[in-house]
């Protein structure tokens, strides 16, 4: 019995469908809550090529809506466990593993090589990137958001439709992004709506169906009610040339830095330095330098009993954007004191000593 006959004897797919998702390659990026079910299902189903891209590695509080990944798999990297569990699903699969974040250097060349890209981030400006890059390769994208009990799906740039920024012109300011790590998602909803993404890759895929081009997908956990918004290209958007130089929301502020790696070698030195942790306090439980005081971000008043004598200040949170923010604060309230901006935060830390 065929390995796909349940999909084969659909009058309306067929053994052509099935050609068709066998020559196709895809790239999911991200490998979190969304990209999981999208991944398990295009390669269950016989989709011929998978580009896996993510950095980041396993923790303890990704379980929870990262049904992938088990407690042994804990501190290792995504890219190498989904390959492992994705490779045992399916071995007719070829995988392509992009041990990378994408990035405006790296965006162009390596999306060039798919027929569709799935989004499945967290964070507008590598949506934005994804799109600007879609835009410039004429490649469709499936979109995939949540917040709470509730998911946005969508599907961009298919056969010159409407583009992401024909739903959202303008990049949200930092102060106005809603934060995952502390607004938290339910965890079956990643769940529904990453298996959406996936219908719509493989609408895209086998000309099947009727794509969520136009149309933006809401859906409600809670009632079990989804509403679809239909919204119009903007040809503007078509006629995009370059990449932006970089993909950040404007800010007019500069904010002090230091890279994960300096900052590594920082603490390797054994230097005596203060570093505030401005993620929540769960957050701070579950993992943490010893060197860090922990001030969450809507407490940051309390920070006063925090700065000491040292004219320079330390902030890290879990990606680089919480303590951002808060450098900014702390710089108002304390202009003779210099505070300093991890960038990447914690996931890169973790990166660079798993």
């Amino acid at each position: 019995m065929s390995r796909y006959i349940r999909q084969t004897q659909l009058k309306d797919f067929g053994p052509v469908g099935q050609k068709k998702l066998s020559q196709s390659k895809v790239l999911v990026v991200g490998l979190g809550g969304l990209g999981l079910p999208v991944l398990q299902y295009l390669n269950a189903m016989g989709v011929g090529t998978l580009g896996l891209m993510d950095q980041d590695l396993i923790e303890l509080h990704n379980l929870q809506r990262q049904v992938l990944y088990s407690e042994q798999d804990i501190g290792r990297l995504k890219l190498e466990v989904v390959h492992e569990k994705l490779s045992t699903q399916n071995s007719q699969t070829h995988f392509n593993l992009h041990d990378s974040f994408l990035t405006k250097d790296n965006a162009l060349e390596i999306i060039k090589d798919y027929d569709l890209v799935v989004d499945a981030t967290d964070n507008f400006p590598t949506r934005y990137l994804i799109n600007d890059a879609c835009v410039l390769l004429k490649k469709p994208f499936v979109y995939g958001a949540l917040h709470s009990f509730e998911g946005h799906v969508s599907v961009f740039n298919y056969q010159n439709g409407p583009t992401y920024r024909c739903l959202y012109p303008n990049m949200p300011s930092a102060e106005e992004v809603p934060n995952c790590n502390e607004n938290g998602v339910l965890g079956v909803i990643p769940g529904i709506i990453g298996t959406f993404q996936a219908l719509e890759a493989i609408k895209v895929l086998t000309g099947i169906g009727e794509v969520l081009s136009g149309k933006l997908l809401l859906f409600d956990g809670l009632s079990q009610r989804s509403t679809q918004i239909g919204f119009k290209l903007n040809p503007k958007n078509l006629e995009l040339k370059k990449l932006q130089d970089f993909y950040e929301p404007l800010d007019c502020d500069v904010v002090p830095a230091i890279t994960a790696e300096d900052f590594q070698s920082l603490l390797d030195s054994k230097t005596d330095i203060t570093l505030i942790d401005v993620r929540t306090e769960e957050e701070f439980t579950e993992r943490n330098l010893k060197k860090a005081i922990n001030v969450p971000l809507d407490c940051l008043e309390l920070a006063s009993n925090h700065i000491t004598s040292d004219d320079t200040i330390y902030v890290i949170c879990q990606s680089g954007k919480r303590s951002e923010i808060a450098v900014k604060k702390l710089q108002d309230q304390y202009p003779n004191k210099q505070f300093i901006n991890i960038l990447g935060g914690m996931n890169k830390i973790a990166s660079l000593c798993p």
